[in-house]
């Protein structure tokens, strides 16, 4: 989690330092700084809270569960994938392997439109110029490395992004987004809907994920990776699954060359369902762990 969370944390923002994800955030009008670590013996997380933003501790608890996926069932997710020969053996080497939440689902699309055909290192680097040239400073903060604001969606939808580091349609489609945000036209944020009972919430909460989707891909310059990867990321949809990750494709018809293209994989992927985005970050990792890099996603 934290491997993946430091190659991919926004520098100013976020940061992976001593075995804790920190970041500085607003809450309810009141701001403050995180840090979440591992119990030294137990089998938690310790959420360490300091400014005014610790008067709503208790709060806090749920967006944290979202960006570790505390609410996972490795149990599940782990016999369900193990039935896959494929992925039984990836299941054993990285067991109760989690998908890596967001913070904030407007600076997980911020990053997923920079990350477009470019590398994560690249798309890191040019996420930092956002913050750099957009972002707010927050007066003596203590932490060098999180003491920015991310862009709000009405500043980075009006910048000047020119040599930013980015093709200009992929600056126009940033912009865009931004400003479809700001104005309201497009909900990034996911809020769990209510329901008279159990089955009529899931297929509530269904219909919400397709309409977001479906908002988000009717954007100009954002397509169904950069939707699939929010979802899993953002959305916290167990079974989303970005189809065109080259990553992905490259690892699946390294395992059986006949299946090339996203489209001839459909079907063996579907068989992971409804647990794709585990799959996902099982597959990422078996490369990571071999190039000793962040590389996925």
């Amino acid at each position: 989690m934290l491997r993946f969370l430091a190659g991919r944390a926004t520098p100013g923002v976020e940061a992976v330092e001593d075995g804790a994800w920190l970041r500085a955030i607003d809450f309810n009008g009141a701001s403050g700084t995180l840090a979440v670590r591992r119990h030294a013996r137990k089998h938690c997380l310790v959420a360490q809270i300091d400014g005014p933003v610790s008067a709503h501790a208790a709060a806090l608890a749920a967006p944290l569960a979202r960006v570790f996926d505390i609410h996972a069932d490795p149990a599940a997710i782990g016999a369900a994938l193990s039935a896959d020969p494929w992925l039984a053996p990836l299941v054993d080497a990285a067991p109760g392997l989690r998908v890596p939440g967001a913070w904030s689902g407007f600076e997980l699309v911020v990053r997923a439109i920079v990350g477009q055909q470019v590398s994560v290192k690249a798309a890191t680097t040019i996420v930092g110029r956002l913050v750099a040239r957009v972002g707010k400073p927050i007066e003596g903060h203590p932490h060098a490395l999180t003491a920015w604001r991310f862009p709000t969606p009405a500043d980075l939808a009006v910048a000047d992004l020119a040599g930013i580091g980015m093709p200009g349609k992929r600056v126009a489609a940033l912009q865009g987004f931004a400003a479809a945000v700001a104005s309201g036209e497009v909900a990034i944020e996911r809020t769990l809907a209510p329901g008279k009972g159990r089955k009529t919430a899931a297929a509530s909460d269904a219909a919400t994920l397709d309409a977001m989707r479906a908002a988000l891909l009717a954007l100009p310059g954002i397509g169904p990776w950069t939707v699939e990867y929010v979802a899993m990321r953002a959305w916290r949809d167990a079974d989303a699954w970005p189809a065109t990750d080259l990553v992905l494709m490259q690892t699946i018809a390294a395992r059986d060359p006949a299946l090339a293209r996203a489209t001839q994989q459909r079907a063996r992927t579907h068989t992971w369902r409804p647990w794709r985005a585990y799959a996902a970050m099982h597959l990422w990792n078996e490369i990571a762990d071999r190039a000793g890099a962040a590389r996925g996603g």
